[in-house]
């Protein structure tokens, strides 16, 4: 039973994202929190590309027999990312980190978070110092000069336009937080899933299904209570708009706990600027706004600390004196994200040194 786990662990590890071994063993009593060990043993024959159960079945020699009910009463557990397609249905394996972690929303338990909480730093340190980065950061839109010229991936419109279905649920970093007995005092139902076709969420047994208006309400609150834009550092085919605080965010915790450089943690294709003709030093951007700390303060002017800075744009909407504006880095300083999820996995594994063809 405890190979089982081990075997687990080490196939989490040789994927692109990565699962790092402890000393502890924390990682282990977490995969054995989540998966029995007939499920840990069926996650380690699957791909990180779809399949149906017969081409699992047919791959491994396992018995088709049962093996699709199997299959989706791992989707239910969060172990695995699975899709009905027209009565026929589709699998394929996920990452801890954006995937297994993710998708316990439902199932977590205060022994779960606490064992996370132990093994969140072990897994940030190896996670963050690897690129490409998991997330890029969506600014504010209407901070975007139109002589700018943002790329489509750079647009949260333009996600929200290639979507026809949304669906929200409460963030799980937040929920954690509050189950240690240290709540976010901003909204929590703000994870935002998207997909490109109708109907995807229409069965969901939690959370709620949105229109596209109804979305855009959501982002929009979001800025309004200070929270970071952020999705996957792809190009297109995204299927999140994850929205973050500072006090929560497994993601921004890279930079304000780890203290791993911003630019490393996180794609940022913008950065902000302070004109200190025009600051009234009233303090709000960097006591109420800024989630990274990347504002400081000297004889009552404020400025950005350019390496901290990830170009979100929420200190702008509230600045008084208009004296924050939001500047396009240079060519050379922008890093394109890979063009999808199977080329952001082909880089990382390069970064990482790891071969994970078995399992593409």
């Amino acid at each position: 039973m405890e190979e089982v786990y081990r075997k687990l662990a080490k196939v989490l590890d040789t994927l692109p994202n990565g699962f790092p071994e402890t000393e502890s063993g924390v990682e282990i009593k977490l995969l054995k929190k989540i998966f029995t060990p007939e499920q840990a043993d069926l996650f380690c024959d699957l791909r990180l590309s779809f399949e149906t159960a017969a081409d699992v079945a047919k791959r491994t020699g396992r018995s088709l027999e049962g093996l699709e009910d199997k299959l989706c009463g791992m989707v239910r557990d969060g172990q695995l990312f699975g899709l009905n397609l027209g009565g026929v249905w589709i699998f394929k394996m996920l990452p801890w980190v954006f995937g297994i972690y993710e998708f316990q929303n439902q199932r977590m338990d205060e022994e779960f978070v606490r064992l996370n909480e132990e093994f969140g730093p072990h897994f940030g340190k190896q996670f963050f110092s690897n690129t490409p980065q998991l997330m890029q950061v969506i600014p504010i839109e209407e901070q975007i000069e139109v002589k700018q010229e943002a790329l489509p991936y750079e647009k949260v419109s333009t996600l929200i336009e290639r979507s026809q279905s949304f669906w929200v649920q409460d963030c799980i970093c937040k929920k954690e937080k509050g189950m240690l007995g240290d709540p976010c005092d901003r909204p929590m139902e703000v994870c935002l899933a998207i997909a490109p076709i109708p109907g995807v969420f229409d069965k969901m047994k939690y959370g709620r299904v949105l229109t596209r208006e109804e979305a855009y309400a959501l982002l929009k609150q979001c800025e309004e209570q200070g929270l970071v834009h952020l999705t996957s550092n792809f190009q297109n085919d995204h299927i999140f708009i994850c929205n973050c605080c500072s006090c929560c965010c497994g993601v921004l915790s890279g930079i304000n706990k780890l203290g791993i450089p911003a630019s490393v943690v996180i794609n940022s294709h913008y950065y902000a600027e302070i004109d200190p003709e025009k600051c009234v030093g009233c303090g709000v951007c960097i006591n109420e706004r800024c989630q990274v700390q990347a504002i400081e303060e000297s004889d009552n002017i404020y400025s950005i600390v350019a390496e901290r800075c990830i170009g979100c744009g929420l200190c702008i909407t509230t600045c008084p004196g208009e004296a924050i504006r939001l500047i396009h880095k240079d060519a050379d300083k922008r890093v394109a994200p890979p063009v999808n999820e199977k080329a952001w996995f082909d880089e990382r594994a390069r970064t990482r040194g790891v071969d994970y063809s078995k399992f593409r």
